[in-house]
């Protein structure tokens, strides 16, 4: 994902049914603070004879990009430490002063952890920091706060040809101001430079009313000779920066995820935003948060009744909904939090019919199902973009393959190339990356995330990665084998990964149809409603995993332990038994950490230990006469396609998988998943896959267990609720414009903000 933290898409939408009260309040600032004025500079005074703080001074903007902490609940904080003059922490109580004359100076904790305002209405705001020590002796610390990115990119990743063109747009979290995005071609999300195509000028629109909006045009190039991604890269001041991912294809194909988030015509297609029309979050009169995410698949029952098929967590709020409630297109998050009778923007298709019990331990599946009422919904079970590529370069609509399944769908493998098409990344394509794997998965009450509700752990899913494969919004995808588009998986739960690979979990539809069946149906069998099996034009943005971790420097004490481990590995070498030499190199199973290169003869099998002094190996098939001459590759995957691990060793991993997961879990309270995957130091052999919370990572971790490799994947924990775009808190505060300028603030009714990074 910033979650990618799990794949649900709960976000906060300010909106309000007494917009009068608010905007009152909002004028009503005491007159006397208007006279006081805001005053001149402010100057830090971090230090004292009895003790200091640190930072003493500093910037970061509204999304804290700058942070260098987490919260307990894994939210960006800037931390402040307090030191007395004789050493040792300083027991002193924090404050927070100044900033912005509407949204306030943020907050800060007991721990000296700082959370800045959601939004600003100026281009930079001065918030004092203070830590007073036995109520009278104080220091001091200024924070330059400035206007970040409201959201990622609009949209966060696109298809396009060649000449194709795109308009990308991004929201600040600024009303007023004078505060501009710049942005540049890149062939990396955090550059300025390469990349192809072209950028049109800059457009934005401030005023007082809503947050400013930046937009630009991109154009690819008249010729793409390669598929591959370019970045367009906006910033914003010196510190915010995010990206939109554009895959030039030289298929020709065209897509923007936006379609996907709009009120469609009735019948609606699947692979849309949907929801529940009572999933939102009030304080008193007031919605305040709503949350939604994709209405996945169509299913029919013995009857030939239809149903429509999503998570628990996106139709029946993770467990918390009445059986029939109303399920609606587009969900609450994409009609700016207005529910159906409330106004207009959504459309009632379905009635929630019953879901699969979170807090049962006889459910292992994040599953619900709705009545499809009349006419809602394409009764062929067509999917967005799941069918051939048309005139101008779109992808039509198509039902799911039933054909070689009878609708029941296939048991995944691994590699299987599969698609999904959700509500905030459109079609995308990645590869199952894990088997049986067994995850931890957090679950809320509510869209804020303030109740906690439970954390279940799923057994047997099936993990999925690949670039751009899936963010906010996209639980309840239906996920498809990409050469068939026979339904392998229900999405219901991910986020990104330290090295910015989204990483997706899946529910496995045989498990899905059988549990909802004894479950919800009293035994009525269900089966996916589709078509004629039939190939998908996957969308796949690459995986950069290995890239990644080839790129990530060791540390000194790192570098040296793979020095002197490499002494020992000269011990291997011996061209008759295949290891043709070793080098230094760098592990791809664990990163960071590094590895002893054993090149062996391609054309042989060769028995490479795992480790040596200490030290992982990474395995690289290669000739004699490469190595003689230093033109080896650095990894596997550079010198061949990855060979498949035999079912016989996948079986035997899983065997390992199932007597050590809970243990490994309890053992190490960081993992939270652990599964069945391909080793990457080593791809002739299998590997526990173990993702690790980013968050809490062991100092050492084991580089083998029962004489399995590992491989880590670390990422913040997975869970399916999460807000953004708090509502708004009057403050009062000195205002930056005059109260007569602020009394048309509509601070409920801002520029819609779109789905958000879960991670």
């Amino acid at each position: 994902m910033r979650s990618l933290s799990g794949a649900k898409e709960r976000l906060r939408a300010a909106r309000a049914w007494n917009l009068a009260s608010r905007l009152l309040a909002i004028a009503a600032v005491p007159a006397l603070l208007l006279l006081a004025g805001c005053g001149g500079g402010v100057t830090a005074s971090p230090s004292n004879s009895t003790f200091s703080i640190a930072p003493g001074t500093g910037a970061v903007d509204t999304n804290c990009s700058g942070c260098n902490a987490t919260s307990a609940s894994g939210a960006s904080v800037e931390q402040f430490t307090a030191t007395l003059a004789s050493g040792g922490n300083a027991a002193v109580t924090w404050s927070v002063s100044g900033g912005d004359g509407n949204s306030g100076p943020g907050t800060i904790n007991s721990q000296g952890q700082y959370t800045p305002p959601s939004y600003l209405t100026a281009d930079h705001v001065a918030v004092v920091v203070t830590a007073t020590l036995n109520t009278a002796t104080k220091a001091t610390a200024v924070m330059t706060v400035t206007p970040g990115f409201l959201q990622p990119l609009t949209p966060e990743n696109a298809a396009l040809g060649s000449n194709g063109t795109l308009t990308i747009s991004g929201y600040l979290a600024e009303a007023g101001g004078a505060t501009g995005i710049k942005y540049e071609l890149s062939s990396t999300p955090t550059g300025s430079s390469g990349g192809q195509g072209s950028l049109g000028l800059t457009h934005c629109q401030r005023n007082t009313s809503a947050f400013t909006i930046c937009t630009v045009i991109y154009t690819a190039p008249a010729t793409v000779t390669a598929t591959g991604s370019t970045y367009v890269v906006a910033t914003v001041g010196d510190i915010s920066k995010t990206a939109s991912e554009v895959l030039l294809n030289t298929a020709g194909v065209s897509s923007d995820p936006a379609t996907h988030e709009t009120r469609l015509a009735t019948p609606v297609t699947l692979g849309s935003s949907g929801g529940n029309n009572n999933d939102y979050d009030t304080q008193g009169n007031q919605i305040v948060d709503c949350c939604s995410g994709t209405l996945g698949a169509l299913l029919a029952d013995g009857a030939g009744h239809q149903f429509l098929l999503s998570n628990n967590h996106v139709l029946a709020r993770s467990d918390h909904a009445a059986v029939g409630d109303m399920i609606v297109q587009p969900g609450l998050i994409d009609n700016n939090c207005t529910p159906n009778g409330d106004g207009a923007g959504t459309a009632p298709v379905g009635t929630l019919t019953g879901w699969l019990a979170l807090s049962s331990n006889q459910t292992n599946a994040d599953a619900a199902i709705a009545q499809v009422n009349a006419g809602a919904v394409n009764p062929s079970g067509n999917i967005l973009e799941l069918g051939a590529k048309e005139a101008g370069g779109t992808l039509a609509a198509a039902p799911p393959g039933i054909s070689s399944s009878g609708g029941k769908g296939e048991t995944a493998s691994l590699h299987l190339k599969v698609a999904k098409s959700g509500r905030t990344t459109g079609l995308t394509c990645g590869s199952v990356s894990a088997l049986s794997l067994d995850v931890q998965v957090s679950y809320y009450a509510d869209c804020a995330e303030t109740k906690p509700y439970l954390t279940k752990t799923f057994t047997n899913q099936l993990a999925i990665s690949g670039n751009q494969f899936s963010d906010a919004g996209d639980s309840g995808s239906l996920v498809v084998d990409a050469g068939n588009a026979e339904p392998i998986g229900l999405f219901f739960a991910g986020g990104t990964d330290a090295s910015g690979v989204s990483q997706g979990v899946a529910n496995p539809v045989g498990d899905v149809l059988s549990e909802l069946s004894s479950q919800v149906g009293g035994g009525t069998s269900y089966s996916f409603v589709g078509t004629t099996d039939h190939a998908v034009s996957c969308l796949s943005y690459g995986n950069s995993t290995v890239t990644a971790a080839q790129m990530r420097a060791l540390s000194d004490s790192e570098a040296a332990r793979t020095q002197k481990a490499l002494g020992q590995a000269h011990m291997l070498v011996n061209p008759s038994l295949g290891i043709l030499g070793v080098a230094t190199g760098k592990s791809i199973d664990h990163p960071g950490e590094g590895a002893v290169i054993v090149y062996v003869d391609e054309n042989m099998n060769v028995n490479v230990p795992a480790i040596v002094d200490g030290l992982r190996t990474l395995v690289i098939p290669t000739t004699a006469r490469a190595v003689a001459f230093g033109a080896a590759p650095q990894t596997a995957f550079e010198a061949n396609a990855a060979p498949s691990v035999s079912g016989t060793v996948l079986s035997q991993a899983v065997a390992v998988k199932q007597l050590r997961s809970q243990s490994l879990m309890r053992k190490f309270p960081a993992f939270f998943g652990v599964g069945v995957g391909q080793s990457l130091d080593n791809p002739r052999e299998a590997a526990l896959v173990i993702y690790v919370d980013r968050r809490s990572v062991p100092a050492q971790l084991p580089a083998s267990i029962d004489g399995l490799r590992t491989r880590y994947v670390v990422m913040d924990r997975l869970h399916v609720t999460r807000s953004y775009a708090t509502a708004v808190q009057s403050r009062s505060h000195c205002m930056p414009h005059s109260t007569a300028g602020l009394s048309g603030f509509d601070f409920l009714n801002l520029s819609k903000p779109r789905a958000l990074r879960l991670f």
